[in-house]
């Protein structure tokens, strides 16, 4: 599926770690045995990455049938975006009934796979993890001098030792260096369950030693392989991903479908969606307000500089053609609206402005020195549309490089050259013959008016 040539490294690791200290200290997603994590490596030059996991989703659930993949954020942008979590849509379902939300969450994660352009939809939580529960004779115990704590502390001395509840010290008479001592049955010792009932149990108040088999029955069960809690409360997570469609898009029929099947919610249960999504909608209500403000801000900075509440009106007017540039050049070039674009469309209102200045001013001194008000904007256009076009070229070619994505990691600041470069080119436009014609009409009906009344 990847070429050769292209591939760098390839790391596994399948089931889980091997000491109970790697299994602590751990950041991989694997949470049981059956579970694997394979992190790929590309060299310098390669294909787009989405292409690869795009065939890779269509591609490995065909070659092997009945095993379950989806792709976690490889780069750490993405990573923080997320807060943590595998995907950028995380699903909580929270409340005590923890069989009852899993039933729920499972029927919840069938109906977000129908949903266009959500992928790796999965539960995270699995509560069918093989367990074998020891069920200790706790008068056969005692009858011995044992009791039920002793030999639960018996039994994890020798499977995990006792390195973190009760850490033991060595001084080193010859370095004068202490040693951790951890003291524990190895691993491939216990290799069945006749292994584990061998275990031999000893307390101070017992005559003798005994064997873990002797004090014990075992049955098998299926506990939680995982168990995540919210305010206390244990709650299941649904994870969705997102390709070919926007994530606001997705987002928007997830929350549908979570209104819907809170109705079927067992009592004391909730759903609450997180995730990137909330990361989104408030970047996207802070930087649509920032665009506002932005606005406003330039307008009242430029009625101190003119002292005049219609010059700077006919200046601003040239900023809607600056967020249809924006908005025209996102369509054809297949972007989303995201934090970039609109980080791009607030730099495009400080320049659009800008030249937006130039073009009036340079009127306004045509009309002291005693022009009527068509003939000082014709002057202006044709004056000043040499500066206001250097500034635009210049900008435009500057965010040429960006607008292609060219580089590593280009494609995720793509949207703000793109922004840019739309919304200039068209505001370039509105500036040179728009603003203008505004400029001519207002200021040529207030002569008029005067003319009137004089």
């Amino acid at each position: 599926m990847i070429p050769p040539r292209e591939l760098d490294t390839v790391l596994d690791n399948i089931g889980l770690p091997y000491s109970g200290l790697n299994l602590s200290y751990s950041n991989a997603g694997t949470i049981g045995t059956p579970d694997a994590e394979v992190l790929i490596s590309l060299k310098e030059n390669h294909r787009p990455t989405a292409q690869y996991v795009k065939k890779l989703r269509e591609d490995l659930p065909r070659a092997f049938p009945g095993a379950q993949f989806f792709f976690q954020p490889a780069d750490i942008v993405t990573q923080i975006l997320n807060f943590g979590v595998p995907a950028p849509i995380d699903v909580q379902v929270v409340g005590t009934n923890q069989i009852g939300n899993y039933e729920l969450a499972e029927r919840l994660a069938n109906r977000i796979r129908q949903v266009p352009g959500a992928v790796d939809v999965h539960v995270q939580q699995a509560y069918d993890a093989p367990t074998l529960r020891l069920d200790i004779d706790r008068t056969l115990a005692q009858s011995v001098g044992l009791t039920q704590q002793a030999v639960a502390q018996n039994l994890l001395i020798s499977l995990s030792s006792s390195f973190q509840t009760s850490p033991t010290f060595w001084l080193n008479p010859q370095n004068q260096i202490s040693y951790n001592l951890a003291v524990q049955t190895p691993q491939y010792r216990v290799d069945s369950i006749q292994a584990l009932l061998d275990t031999p149990i000893h307390a101070p108040a017992a005559a003798e030693p005994q064997i873990l088999g002797n004090l014990a029955t075992f049955d098998h069960m299926s506990q939680g392989a995982v168990i995540s809690h919210y305010n206390v409360q244990p709650l299941v997570d649904v994870y969705a991903s997102v390709q070919g469609r926007d994530l606001g898009g997705v987002a928007r029929d997830v929350r549908r479908l979570t209104a819907s099947a809170a109705k079927q919610l067992p009592r004391g249960s909730h759903i609450k969606v997180a995730g990137q999504v909330q990361t989104m909608s408030a970047s996207f209500l802070g930087l649509g307000t920032g665009v506002a403000m932005a606005i406003v801000l330039a307008y009242l900075l430029i009625v101190v500089n003119f002292q005049s509440w219609l010059d700077p009106f006919i200046i601003i007017t040239a900023l809607p053609g600056a967020m249809a540039g924006i908005v025209w050049a996102l369509l054809l070039t297949h972007t989303t609206l995201n934090v970039p674009s609109l980080t791009g469309a607030i730099m495009c209102v400080g320049v659009a402005t800008a030249n937006s200045i130039l073009m009036v001013s340079f009127a306004r001194e045509r009309m002291d020195e005693g022009l009527p008000a068509h003939e000082a904007a014709v002057q202006a256009g044709h004056t000043r549309m040499r500066p206001v076009l250097m500034t635009a070229l210049a900008m435009v070619i500057g965010m040429a490089p960006m607008a292609m994505g060219l580089g590593e990691g280009g494609e995720q600041n793509a949207p703000l050259g793109r922004a840019v470069i739309g919304g200039l080119l068209f505001a370039t436009v509105a500036t040179l013959f728009f603003v203008p014609v505004v400029f001519s009409m207002i200021h040529g009906r207030r002569e008029h008016a005067s003319e009137f009344n004089s």
